[in-house]
């Protein structure tokens, strides 16, 4: 098998290439590394890209980002991958001493991935089921600019008091409470008011945080994003457990 030819052919193709053997790796750039013989996946994008993962573990040991130069040539019986990324100063000469399989496929991917659970999602959840907040919440849009940003959720209470509720999909931290504030006063200084509720909603808040936001007279939701997605619940049982 010309495995080498079968490579360069590919590379003028653009196509993915998946090389699985035993070789040694060379590399110069963000680092100086030398990973020994052993077998290997080497995988090289159509944009150019280039991965070099070992058999167990998700990230890959070593990478090149695209826009690399790879060259293919022969050194004796083994088969030796050059690439180089001049814009980012990066050298990987990958030598194959013997070659498990090659596989070439044209792949045609553009879309991109669709976050689940947001803050925007938050924020629909609770434009649809306002009693998340308080049974006498009424809201009146999401996405309320500011000079600061935009306000998640905007409505009223029961006494007719301007509430400001602002969504976060990991746990409050300081920096949360801070900016549920400059909110608040953003809009006491552009309505002329004083009364303005801030609530923070969250699945889980910090101590100091939640603190700052009793501190300043602020109130805490315990809401989790909407998880449609999800396969495994946190508190589900494993079969060990049984």
């Amino acid at each position: 098998m010309d495995y080498a030819g079968k490579i360069k052919n590919a590379l003028d193709a653009g196509d993915v290439i998946i090389i699985g053997a035993d070789c040694e790796v060379t590399y110069s750039g963000r680092a100086e590394s030398f990973l020994p013989s052993g077998d290997r996946i080497v995988i090289i994008k159509s944009d150019k890209s280039l991965i070099v993962h070992q058999p167990k573990g998700t990230a890959p040991v070593n990478y090149m980002k695209q826009g690399t130069v790879h060259e293919i040539s022969e050194n004796g019986k083994n088969i030796l991958l050059k690439a180089r990324n001049s814009a980012m100063k990066e050298f990987m000469e990958i030598e194959f001493s013997k070659i498990h399989f090659v596989h070439c496929q044209k792949f045609e991917d553009d879309r991109e991935i669709e976050l689940q659970g947001t803050e925007k999602h938050m924020s629909d959840m609770i434009m649809k089921n306002p009693g998340l907040i308080g049974n006498d919440f009424r809201p009146l849009s999401r996405e309320e600019h500011t000079k600061y940003g935009f306000i998640d959720v905007f409505g009223h209470d029961k006494d007719n008091n301007l509430v400001v509720v602002e969504c976060k999909r990991f746990n409050g931290d300081l920096n949360a409470v801070t900016q549920l504030r400059r909110y608040v006063e953003k809009i006491k200084a552009l309505k002329g008011i004083k009364n303005v509720r801030g609530i923070l909603a969250c699945p889980a808040i910090s101590a100091n945080a939640l603190k700052m936001l009793e501190d300043w007279g602020f109130e805490y939701r315990k809401i989790e994003p909407p998880k449609h997605l999800e396969r495994h619940k946190k508190n589900q049982k494993a079969l060990d457990e049984f």
